[in-house]
């Protein structure tokens, strides 16, 4: 239960992320990440220091360290890149697919059948981003949010994929975090002077927004998800993850980076009951 419960609250600390990248003011994406990266690799390590016997937690074979740096550093830079290029409650619900794809691609694993209240909570997720991508009932992407959008988009596939391919790394102790932290923040840096001009925070408020990034979204929660995986039940945690989107829409909402329109609301109810749909099996269990 504690396990659980330590995992959960990574989902809780998610609800910030578009909240806090919003309010960061303008800093470009690569330099947004290689500071929120830094950030979070503090906590570890602190541990790391504390308890010079975990360091050997960091030596994993490259498939580990080529999943974990490409899955944080990737969904993140799509993420800050989505949020830059959208609105912000649009881009927050369209990247909050990935619980909703992370069911659909668990159901094609080995031993796995996709059914058909999978296909429906994806026509269902779907069809609330639809509303989110069409302006004025037609069928065409605003030009001016493209950009954003596939961000979005990619940004979900990036976090679900990871989180599948995560899977087969449960022995692999969570301090690695730490090192999945510190190398996408440096990938990040060097992206940065090569790609971007340097714009720092410009006030209190943004820059207590940057802190605040980089502590808890994109830093303790990594660290509590990844305890709860491997230690939690898995099936609750899976579950409990599709009350992401609502969360931070409505968190949002209630900072006023976003007008609740009737578009929002319906997309916000789709995408949070497809996924709800999709994972009924992981939500009612089967009697044996």
């Amino acid at each position: 239960m504690r396990a659980t419960l330590i995992g959960f609250s990574a989902v809780i600390m998610w609800s910030f992320l578009a909240l806090f990248t919003a309010a960061s003011g303008n800093v470009p994406p690569f330099q947004l990440s290689a500071i929120a990266f830094a950030i979070a690799s503090l906590p570890g390590i602190v541990v790391l220091v504390a308890r010079p016997e975990r360091r050997h937690a960091l030596r994993q074979p490259a498939k580990v360290w080529i999943a974990g740096i490409a899955g944080l550093f990737g969904y993140h830079f799509l993420y800050f890149t989505a949020l830059r290029n959208a609105p912000a409650v649009d881009a927050g619900l369209i990247a909050y697919l990935w619980p909703l794809l992370i069911v659909v691609g668990s159901a094609l694993l080995p031993g796995e059948k996709l059914k058909a209240h999978h296909i429906a909570g994806a026509i269902a997720g779907f069809a609330g981003t639809a509303l989110l991508i069409t302006r004025g009932g037609g069928l065409t992407i605003s030009g001016e949010y493209t950009l954003g959008y596939i961000a979005a988009f990619l940004c979900a596939f990036t976090w679900s994929g990871y989180s599948l391919i995560s899977r087969s790394f449960s022995k692999v102790s969570t301090d690695v975090v730490t090192g999945f932290c510190l190398a996408t923040s440096v990938l990040s840096l060097l992206c940065h002077l090569l790609l971007e001009t340097t714009v720092w925070p410009q006030t209190a408020s943004q820059w207590l927004a940057v802190a605040g990034l980089g502590l808890f979204p994109v830093g303790i929660a990594f660290y509590a998800w990844d305890y709860g995986v491997k230690r939690g039940n898995i099936q609750v945690l899976g579950a409990a993850s599709y009350a992401a989107p609502l969360f931070s829409t409505i968190v949002l909402l209630v900072a006023r980076f976003g007008e609740p329109g009737w578009r929002v609301i319906v997309a916000c109810l789709l995408i949070t009951g497809g996924a709800a749909l999709a994972a009924r099996d992981m939500i009612i269990r089967k009697k044996t």
